[in-house]
């Protein structure tokens, strides 16, 4: 595993600052059968919010606060699948505004419940029209109530792709010592795709970018957007995307099972389907440097089907005919 240094960020103990420089780990079991091509993935769910959001969320809140947009009686407003949401609404909690969030109804119950717990409000919309339901939603609000909301609109400030511009692509070019010659990433807001592969471009003009989408409008890949079928966010860049992937849910959820029984990272479906992305690309153009990017974990989801009610193995527990005590441990 190699980890990026972490003390070149400042620590001044407030959660903001502890967003970023998350570590980049080496796919060791799964790219064996491709040496000597190597495949690395940033593991976002360091983040103090579990996810890769925090570094947009972050990078918007703090936009806001300097221009006035955000503070007393004046709230932040967004559509969110979820991951997002969290972050707005920990950096609420932390700085001290309202959030209210407008998301589909079928967000997994562990997020609306991470949501709960910070503070914030939730609008819930048809799950059958998804985000874009949810995006004219917020618009419709914000229109209402002006002087009520910041509008953060995640898909088309431009903030969002600068946070991966000035954070994530230098901390992949540090940590891969300047070796990395594919970038690979899937597209929801497309804000750390975008950010990212444009710094790459910058710095070092060989590296390979590759973007993926669900193969379908009707998946089971949270977080990501079926672009030809949906409204494409205002900050989408399609020159910066050598190639456009598509990746099933199926093969999706596979390999998020096979992340967690052959590397022991437990991580949501996203991640299964960039680390599906990652390695097609690999087999096709060999020997390489490829890093990918990992949102979240698996412990947002484990209510979904994915995971099961069992653990497979295991043995069942002994039953005894006399009732043992009630409450407390041995």
């Amino acid at each position: 595993m190699q980890v990026g240094d972490r003390q070149r960020a400042p620590r001044q103990g407030s959660v903001a600052e502890t967003i970023g420089w998350t570590p980049l780990l080496r796919l060791r079991r799964l790219d064996a059968e491709l040496a000597p091509a190597e495949l690395w993935a940033k593991a976002e769910w360091y983040n103090p919010g579990g996810s890769v959001k925090d570094r947009a969320g972050l990078a918007i809140v703090r936009e806001a606060l300097g221009r006035g947009l955000l503070g007393p009686g004046r709230r932040l407003l967004d559509a969110t699948s979820g991951n997002t949401g969290i972050s707005y609404a920990m950096l609420g909690a932390a700085l001290g505004f309202g959030v209210t969030l407008v998301m589909p109804a079928n967000a997994s119950p562990e997020r609306k419940k991470i949501l709960g717990a910070y503070g914030a409000e939730l609008v819930l919309t048809d799950p059958m029209q998804g985000m874009d339901l949810a995006i004219e939603t917020a618009r419709e609000r914000v229109a209402r109530e002006p002087g009520r909301f910041f509008h953060a609109d995640q898909y088309g400030n431009p903030a969002n792709w600068r946070a991966h511009y000035d954070g994530t692509a230098l901390e992949i070019l540090e940590q891969t010592r300047g070796r990395i010659t594919h970038w690979v990433a899937g597209l929801g807001t497309t804000g750390t795709f975008v950010g990212t592969a444009r710094r790459l471009r910058e710095v070092h003009a060989g590296v390979r970018c590759v973007a993926f989408i669900p193969d379908s409008p009707y998946h089971g890949l949270e977080g990501l957007k079926h672009l030809p079928t949906a409204h494409v966010p205002g900050i989408y860049d399609a020159a910066l995307a050598d190639e456009l992937l598509e990746i099933g849910t199926e093969e999706a959820h596979a390999m998020v099972l096979r992340l967690a029984r052959e590397e022991g990272l437990l991580v949501g479906m996203s991640s299964g389907a960039a680390v599906v992305a990652a390695l097609r690309v690999m087999r096709r153009d060999g020997p390489g440097v490829y890093v990918t990017l990992l949102p979240d974990s698996g412990a947002r989801y484990l209510s979904s089907p994915l995971f099961g009610e069992g653990i497979p193995g295991a043995t069942p527990p002994r039953t005894s005919p006399v009732p043992g005590p009630v409450g407390g441990e041995a």
